[in-house]
């Protein structure tokens, strides 16, 4: 199955660094924008992977509040709606503001070209780089659907090349997950499609854990 007819090119600039104060303990929101796998859907403990990470973030330096926000079935259309009517909010009052986002497979899954997809990303990871947002962006893990697959592992290459073209860090989920038994395990015994049981979000956080989360919120 192909995607959707293209969008216009998209057109890219550099992104900026996030704006960390210098002296003092940092307070610190850290907003998860994306759709059911940002909320955990599928773990019976309810914590996801967005949880598991928060969990083993602790810093004596750094007072973080984190704010999953995971709506089940969101596009990147509509993340990049809720990123402006949803994450500011989250932030008010908070010296330091940063953004993670992970979405894509609902991408597939209702129509969005691959274009529009990259579009939607871009604007969002620009518009947080003009406000002085740090953003991170995790890359959706296999659905165990091999129709879906084949298309989600384009999706992750043009979400790696939006993110590279900003020096945004981007953390690839699908490679090291395809062929990975606990993954495939998982996702076969869940009673949800394309989404892991307790075993398969922690693989997820470990990979985020592991993949420059320390040195994106400059605790390392």
């Amino acid at each position: 199955m192909e995607f959707a007819p293209s969008a216009p090119p998209v057109s890219f600039s550099p992104s900026a660094a996030a704006q960390v104060p210098t002296e003092g303990r940092r307070d610190v929101a850290v907003v998860f924008l994306g759709d059911s796998l940002v909320a955990g859907l599928g773990d019976p403990k309810g914590q996801g992977w967005v949880c598991r990470v928060l969990g083993r973030t602790g810093h004596p330096d750094l007072e973080l509040t984190g704010y999953p926000l995971g709506v089940r079935g969101d596009t990147s259309a509509d993340v990049l709606g809720r990123w402006h009517a949803e994450v500011p909010s989250r932030w008010r009052g908070r010296a330091e503001r940063r953004l993670v986002v992970s979405v894509g497979t609902e991408d597939l899954l209702q129509g969005v070209s691959l274009a529009r997809h990259r579009l939607n990303l871009a604007n969002v990871l620009d518009e947080a780089s003009s406000a002085g947002v740090g953003a991170f962006v995790v890359g959706p893990p296999p659905s165990g659907d091999p129709a879906v697959d084949d298309r989600l592992s384009v999706l992750v290459e043009a979400q790696a090349d939006v993110c590279a073209r900003r020096s945004v860090p981007f953390v690839d989920t699908y490679t090291p997950l395809t062929a990975h038994d606990q993954w495939s395990s998982d996702l076969a015994a869940s009673p949800i499609a394309g989404h892991p049981g307790q075993s398969g979000y922690g693989l997820m956080a470990w990979l985020v854990l592991h993949g420059g989360w320390a040195d994106w919120l400059g605790i390392s």
